[in-house]
């Protein structure tokens, strides 16, 4: 197989060395980086994060950094959810649109003070967006990418982990809530979160150059609850329900079709990008809708970002978006973006290159 190397329009994250001494088998490209997606045991990864404690470098989850007298204002011109009543500590999950009322990123915002936010998983697309509002509408901020690199750890014995790392305090973190801390005068934020259903913390360091020492750091902190390293789970996050923007979502995609309904605010100014259009959307009623499918099956085949359409009584009626072999349902799970005349339990088919699988569909999560 022909291999994925580091280049200037492919950076490394601080943990690249540390990846590589853990025994990475695969990369992937994300968000101009390279990304581990692989440690070579596919069953082990999986039962870490589970029933114990797995470490990820998720460094490819940029920050945007927005600062300054308008920095609030500009936040909430991007986010078609209510911002109002976010707290200096606290994150919140807000899906993004643009003036179609298409998502284009679903990051989290970090509120550090009254007038400095993070965007996580702030792509370039993002940094280049937020700067054109900014430069369009006249306001008064600084936007940047800061030399953050997130860690995650996940599983039911993180907490755990990071409490031994870092102290108890860190267990009366609720979700998404942030502090900032200090290891060995390594600059950190610890928050409650991450790409997992299984709890977990990430760790933001914030000094490139000190990104092994961390690591090494967490992974001998970690060994009495048999700590390894992972990544975010294609497995779990499916039989989770997590979505994956630019996975599950194509260029036409809007927040109510893919259960993001909940954090879309109507009643926003109309100055706030998208809204309008999702107001519209909602009127006019949604077209399509994200359901389950589980298939009919006890091959395991390749699954994970796939696109194979769906049909019904011969017509097609969507996309099956992802797809993976799951460890408890013990057959083949994933994602359906269909029509929304679609039904649960409904019988489809998935066509799968010169194959036709027999699927039926389902409400999500899995579990």
């Amino acid at each position: 197989m022909a291999e994925i190397g580091p280049n200037t329009r492919l950076r490394v994250s601080p943990f690249y060395e540390a990846t590589i001494q853990a025994g990475v088998t695969a990369f992937s490209p994300y968000n101009s980086m390279l990304m581990p997606v692989s440690y070579g045991d596919p069953d082990a990864e999986y039962d870490r994060l589970m029933n114990g404690v797995s470490q990820w470098d998720v460094s490819v989850e940029r920050q945007v950094e927005i600062k300054g007298p308008d920095a609030a204002h500009l936040v909430q011109l991007m986010s078609v959810r209510d911002l109002s009543n976010i707290e200096v500590g606290k994150g919140k999950y807000i899906p993004m649109c643009d003036h179609r009322g298409v998502l284009i990123n679903d990051p989290v915002v970090l509120k550090h003070e009254d007038g400095r936010f993070w965007l996580s998983i702030g792509d370039n697309n993002i940094l280049m967006w937020a700067r054109a509002i900014a430069a369009e509408r006249g306001l008064k901020v600084e936007i940047c990418e800061p030399d953050v690199s997130p860690m995650a750890v996940q599983g039911p014995k993180a907490e755990d982990v990071v409490a031994a790392v870092f102290g108890d305090w860190v267990r009366a973190l609720k979700y998404f809530w942030f502090a900032p801390a200090e290891l060995n005068g390594i600059p950190l934020i610890i928050q409650r979160s991450g790409y997992s259903k299984q709890g977990g913390f990430e760790i933001y360091l914030r000094d490139g150059a000190r990104g092994t020492e961390l690591w090494d750091i967490i992974k001998e902190a970690g060994q009495p609850w048999g700590i390894g390293p992972g990544n975010p789970n294609p497995i779990e996050r499916i039989e989770s329900g997590l979505l994956s923007y630019g996975g599950d979502t194509d260029d036409q995609t809007n927040p109510f079709e893919v259960r993001l309904g909940k954090y879309v605010d109507l009643d926003l100014d109309d100055d706030v990008v998208g809204i309008k259009a999702l107001r519209r959307i909602k009127a006019e009623g949604i077209k399509r809708q994200q359901l389950g499918i589980v298939l009919d099956t006890s091959e395991r085949h390749p699954g994970h970002a796939i696109w194979y359409d769906l049909l019904k009584d011969g017509e097609r009626v969507g996309h099956m978006t992802c797809g993976a072999w799951s460890r408890r349902a013990q057959t083949m799970i994933g994602f359906a973006l269909v029509d929304s005349e679609c039904r649960v339990g409904d019988a489809v088919s998935v066509r799968r290159g010169g194959y036709m699988d027999q699927a039926s569909l389902c409400e999500l999560p899995f579990f």
